[in-house]
C-alpha cells in the first residue's frame, strides 16, 4: 500500500472537526486512504466502518450496522445499547436513543461510513441527516461516497465543521505515481512515467491496473506509449463501475459525446436530436462519473481521458456507421458558433475534406491575427495530399510556407491557387481571390517585386474598403490586413500617397474588427509614407506606433522595424546621429535582417547614411555593398537603387578611390543616371578630379523640382555640390544662390545631413549665411561637424526635471495645442481614460490645476522648447488625411 503522507496529515487535522466528506470516482482510492489513515494513526480500537451494501434499500440492516460497528469501538462499547431486529422498526426512534447514548462518549469515536452512494433508502438517508445534524461533540463521521449525498451539508460546510476531499485531492502525483510502480516492481522513464501519469490523470484504479499489466510485460515502454481506456483491465473496470450503471439515455449521451474534447448542453442535444442534455451532464459531473467541468458556470465539460478511450471504443461498437456522422454534425455546429479550429478538425475527422478546406481557406488569416499559427499549421498538416491543389486552402498553404520563409514553394502553390480559383464556387470565389491577392503581395514584399503586383491586384482590393463588413463572405479583419499588404508594397514601391491612404483605411478595419495586433502593425507602417512630406510627422508616428507596441509585449516583433527604420533615416536626415545609432542597435537585436531582404535592405541602407554623416567612410561603404546585396535579391530595384549607388560611389571618393568610383558609375543604368541621386554620383567624382564644369554640366538637369529625387535630402546634395562646383571657378553668385536654395529646402525639416555629407560648414562659414534667417539651422549644421548633440526638436529628448513619464511628455506636447483629450487620444493611439490620467498626473507633478498654467509651467521648464502641435486633422497640409 502506498502511503500518502500528505493526505494523511490532511485526515489529522480535519477529523477532530467532526464531519469530514470524500467525494469522488470510483477507483479513486478512497478506501484505501482511510483505512491507511486509521492504520497509520493506530485508531482501529477507536473507530467502527461501515461498508455501505450494494444497491442498500433496507434501513434495519443498515442502521444495525452501524450500531454493531460502533459497539466494537473501545469509547462506545459500554454505553450503546445492542440492537435486535423487529418488524416495526422505527429508524427515527433508533437514532434518538444513539445520539442520546453517543453524548456521554468519554473518549473520541471515529465512524467511517464508506460506499455512501449505495444507500438508497430515503428514510435512513433522512436519519442519517439527522444524525448529522444532531452529532454528539465526540463522534466523528468520515463518509466516502462517489458522489455527493443529499444529507444538507452545506450547513456544517459554513459553520468550518466539514472538511472536504476530493478528487482533485486524492489524484496520485507524479512521485506518488512512481511510488506505485516501484512497489509492484515496475520501473520508468521519467518521459514514460510523466506519459502514463497524464493519460491517467491521477486516477488510482488506472495507475494500478497499468502497474498489474506493466509486470512482467516484455517492453513496458511501448505498453505506456499504447495505454488507453481501452486496454482490457481498464476498460472492464470503467464498464461495469460507470457505464453500465447508466440508463440507456445516458449512456446513449456518453457514446455520442465522446467524439467531442470537450462537451456542453446544446452540442449535445445537437448531435442526440434532443433535448436536455445539460441537465443529465450536471448530474453526471455532481455524480462524480468521469465527468469535469471546465469552468465556474459549469457549463463546458470533458470527460476523462481514460473513459472517453473506453466510450469511443464502445462507440466504434454499438455504433459503427455513426462516427463520421457525428463529427460532421459537431464540425456544423461549431462552425455556427465561432469555433473555427474545432469546426475544421471535426470536419477533418469526418473526412468531409472540401468543408474543412473551405472554413480554413476563409478564417486561416484570422487565427493567424489570434496569435494561433501553430493551431493553423496543425490544421494544414492534417489534410491529406491531395488537398493542396484546393485553391481555396492555397492562401493558407502560401502563408504558411512564406512564414517558413520557403518562397519558391509559396511561389508554386500560389500559382496552383491562382489557376484554379475559377473552380471555387461562385459564392465564395471572390473572398478566395481577395486572400490570393493578399498573399501575392506579401510574396512581393518578400521578393521585392513591387510595381507589377500592385498594377495587378490593386483594382481588387482596394474595392474592399468601401464593402459593408461581411459583404462577399471577408470580414473586416482579412479587408484589413489585404488594405495593409497592398499599402506596404506601395510604400516599397515608392508610392507613398496611394500607401498613406490604404494603411489609414487598414488602420481603421483593424480597430473596428478590435485587432490590436494588426492596429499596432498599421501604426508601425504609418511613418515610413510621412517621410516625403514631414520627419516630425514621421517620428510622432513611429514613437507612438513604438510605444504601442512595447505597450503590449510586442518591441520585439519584427513589424516594429517598420517604425524604427523610419524614425531612424528622420534621424539621421535631421542630424541626431545618437537617436538613430540606438533605433538601429533595437532593429538588430530585432531580427537578423538577412532573412527579409525587403526590411533588411532599407535598414542597411539608413546605416550606411548614417556612418556617411559620422565620417566612417569605410563601414558606410561596407553598410552599402550589405544594401546592394539585398537589392540584387529584389525583382524591383525601387527607389533605393539609385541613391544606394549615388551613396556607393561618394563613399569610393571619400576613400580616395576615384577609379573605382567611376567603375561604380559605369555599372548605373540609363534611367539611375538620369535621377537626382544619379546626377549627385557623377558630379561627386568629378569635382573629386577637379573636373567643376563637369559636374556643373551634370546637375543643371535636376536642379529643378520637376526631377526625380528619393528625398528632398537628394536634391539638397545636388545644390550643395553645384555650390562647390561654381566655388572651384570662384563664381561666388552662383554659390550663394545654390546655398540659398539648399537651406530653403532644408529649412522645413531641418534636414542637416546633406551639408554634413558634402562638408558645406565650410562655405557657409566664408559667406555671409550667419545672422540670416537660416541662423537656428546652420548652428545645427555646425553642431553636428562639430561632434556635439543639436538643439533638442522634442520634448522626448529633454532632460525631466518634473519627473515626468515618456507618456507623459507625449501627451504634454499636445497640451500646448488645440486638440481636445479625444482627439489627443486619437493622435497618440491611446484610449481616452489613458490621456485623461496622464494629464491629471501632469497638473501633479507641475504643481498646477488648470491646462493653460501646465503650458506656461512646462515652457519655463524647458519641456515645450520643440514646435508645438497646434493642429487638428486636416488643418494643414502636414497634417495626416482624413482616414476614408
Amino acid at each position: 500500500m502506498t502511503v500518502r503522507t500528505p493526505l494523511l496529515e490532511r485526515l489529522d487535522a480535519a477529523v477532530p472537526r467532526g464531519l469530514t466528506l470524500v467525494s469522488a470516482p470510483a477507483g479513486s482510492g478512497k478506501t484505501m486512504l482511510l483505512q491507511s489513515w486509521i492504520d497509520n494513526a493506530d485508531l482501529g480500537d477507536d473507530t467502527g466502518w461501515v461498508s455501505v451494501e450494494p444497491d442498500e434499500r433496507d434501513g434495519q440492516r443498515f442502521w444495525r450496522s452501524v450500531i454493531d460497528e460502533l459497539r466494537r469501538t473501545a469509547g462506545a462499547a459500554g454505553i450503546v445499547d445492542t440492537f435486535t431486529p423487529t418488524p416495526a422498526f422505527d429508524g427515527e426512534a433508533v437514532v434518538d436513543r444513539l445520539i442520546s447514548a453517543l453524548s456521554s462518549l468519554q473518549r473520541p469515536v471515529n465512524l467511517v461510513i464508506d460506499d455512501l452512494h449505495e444507500l438508497h433508502c430515503s428514510e435512513s438517508l433522512a436519519q442519517l441527516k439527522t444524525l448529522i445534524s444532531r452529532r454528539p461533540p465526540l463522534l466523528r463521521l468520515i463518509l466516502a461516497s462517489r458522489h455527493d449525498p443529499q444529507l444538507g451539508l452545506h450547513r456544517p460546510r459554513l459553520t468550518g465543521e466539514l472538511t472536504e476531499l476530493r478528487a482533485a485531492d486524492l489524484a496520485f502525483t507524479l512521485q506518488d505515481a512512481r511510488t506505485l510502480l516501484a512497489a509492484s516492481g515496475v520501473t520508468l522513464s521519467d518521459e514514460s512515467l510523466a506519459v502514463l501519469h497524464a493519460r491517467t490523470e491521477g486516477w488510482a484504479a488506472g495507475l494500478r491496473l497499468a502497474a498489474i499489466s506493466l509486470g512482467g510485460h516484455p517492453e513496458p515502454e511501448r505498453f505506456i506509449t499504447e495505454f488507453s481506456g481501452s486496454e482490457r483491465t481498464v476498460a472492464e473496470y470503467l464498464l461495469a463501475e460507470v457505464l453500465e450503471r447508466q440508463p440507456d439515455e445516458v449512456r446513449r449521451l456518453l457514446l455520442y459525446t465522446s467524439v467531442l474534447q470537450r462537451v456542453n448542453g446544446e452540442l449535445a442535444d445537437h448531435l442526440l436530436s434532443s433535448r436536455g442534455s445539460e441537465k443529465v451532464l450536471h448530474a453526471l459531473e455532481g455524480a462524480n462519473a468521469f465527468v469535469v467541468a471546465l469552468d465556474a458556470g459549469r457549463y463546458w465539460f470533458r470527460y476523462h481521458q481514460l473513459f472517453a478511450d473506453l466510450l469511443r471504443l464502445e462507440l466504434r461498437r454499438t455504433y459503427p456507421g455513426a462516427v463520421p456522422q457525428l463529427h460532421d454534425a459537431a464540425a456544423r455546429w461549431y462552425s455556427e458558433h465561432g469555433r473555427v479550429a474545432d469546426a475544421i478538425r471535426h470536419a477533418q475527422f469526418a473526412e468531409n475534406w472540401e468543408y474543412a478546406a473551405r472554413l480554413l481557406g476563409e478564417h486561416e488569416l484570422s487565427l493567424i491575427l489570434d496569435g494561433r499559427m501553430a493551431t493553423v499549421d496543425s490544421l494544414l498538416g492534417a489534410f491529406p495530399p491531395h488537398a493542396a491543389s484546393d485553391p481555396q486552402l492555397a492562401p493558407a498553404f502560401v502563408s504558411q510556407q512564406l512564414r517558413r520563409r520557403s518562397v519558391e514553394e509559396a511561389t508554386a502553390s500560389l500559382g496552383l491557387g491562382e489557376r484554379g480559383v475559377l473552380d471555387v464556387p461562385t459564392e465564395q470565389r471572390r473572398s478566395v481571390e481577395v486572400r490570393l491577392a493578399v498573399m501575392r503581395l506579401w510574396l512581393a514584399g518578400r521578393m521585392g517585386d513591387y510595381d507589377s503586383v500592385v498594377a495587378r491586384v490593386r483594382s481588387l482590393l482596394t474595392s474592399v474598403a468601401t464593402e459593408a463588413p461581411g459583404e462577399s463572405g471577408i470580414g473586416d479583419d482579412v479587408r484589413a490586413v489585404a488594405l495593409m499588404q497592398l499599402g506596404t508594397v506601395e510604400m516599397w514601391a515608392h508610392r507613398m500617397e496611394d500607401a498613406e491612404i490604404h494603411l489609414q483605411q487598414a488602420l481603421q478595419l483593424a480597430r473596428r474588427a478590435k485587432r490590436p495586433y494588426l492596429e499596432a502593425q498599421c501604426l508601425a507602417r504609418l511613418p515610413a509614407p510621412a517621410l516625403t512630406r514631414s520627419l516630425s510627422l514621421v517620428r510622432e508616428r513611429a514613437d507612438a506606433a513604438i510605444a504601442v507596441a512595447d505597450e503590449h509585449g510586442w518591441g520585439s516583433d519584427l513589424f516594429v522595424i517598420f517604425a524604427l527604420g523610419s524614425a531612424a533615416a528622420a534621424d539621421v536626415w535631421q542630424g541626431d546621429f545618437a537617436t538613430a545609432e540606438q533605433r538601429l542597435t533595437r532593429v538588430g537585436q530585432i531580427s537578423n535582417l538577412d532573412l527579409d531582404p525587403a526590411l533588411g535592405l532599407p535598414a542597411h541602407v539608413v546605416r550606411a547614411m548614417l556612418r556617411d554623416g559620422q565620417g566612417r567612410y569605410e563601414q558606410a561603404l561596407a553598410a552599402a555593398r550589405d544594401a546592394e546585396r539585398f537589392r540584387t535579391q529584389v525583382v524591383t530595384p525601387g527607389p533605393f537603387s539609385a541613391f544606394l549607388h549615388a551613396l556607393m560611389v561618394r563613399m569610393q571618393v571619400q576613400l580616395g578611390d576615384t577609379v573605382s568610383a567611376r567603375a561604380s558609375l559605369d555599372a548605373l543604368s540609363v534611367p539611375e543616371r538620369e535621377t537626382v541621386d544619379g546626377r549627385v554620383a557623377i558630379a561627386a567624382v568629378e569635382i573629386a578630379d577637379g573636373n567643376a564644369r563637369t559636374a556643373i554640366a551634370a546637375l543643371d538637369p535636376v536642379l529643378d523640382a520637376s526631377a526625380d529625387a528619393f528625398h528632398t535630402a537628394s536634391r539638397i546634395t545636388a545644390l550643395l555640390l553645384n555650390a562647390r562646383a561654381h566655388d572651384m571657378l570662384d563664381d561666388i553668385d552662383r554659390v550663394d544662390a545654390a546655398i540659398e536654395h539648399a537651406l530653403e529646402l532644408a529649412e522645413p525639416d531641418e534636414l542637416v545631413w546633406p551639408f554634413v555629407i558634402t562638408h558645406a560648414r565650410e562655405l557657409l562659414d566664408r559667406r555671409r549665411w550667419q545672422g540670416t534667417a537660416h541662423a537656428t539651422l546652420i548652428s545645427r549644421i555646425g553642431s553636428v561637424v562639430s561632434g556635439h548633440t543639436p538643439h533638442q526638436r522634442d520634448a522626448e529628448r529633454l532632460p525631466l526635471p518634473a519627473n515626468l513619464t515618456q507618456g507623459e511628455l507625449r501627451v504634454l506636447r499636445y497640451l500646448a495645442s488645440t486638440l481636445s483629450a479625444t482627439e489627443i487620444a486619437s493622435e497618440l493611439y491611446l484610449s481616452v481614460n489613458t490621456v485623461r490620467t496622464h494629464m491629471r498626473h501632469i497638473y501633479e507633478k507641475l504643481g498646477v490645476r488648470r491646462r493653460t498654467d501646465a503650458i506656461e509651467r512646462a515652457s519655463e521648464l524647458g519641456l515645450l522648447a520643440g514646435p508645438s502641435v497646434r493642429r487638428r486633422r486636416g488643418d494643414s497640409p502636414s497634417a495626416e488625411p482624413a482616414t476614408p
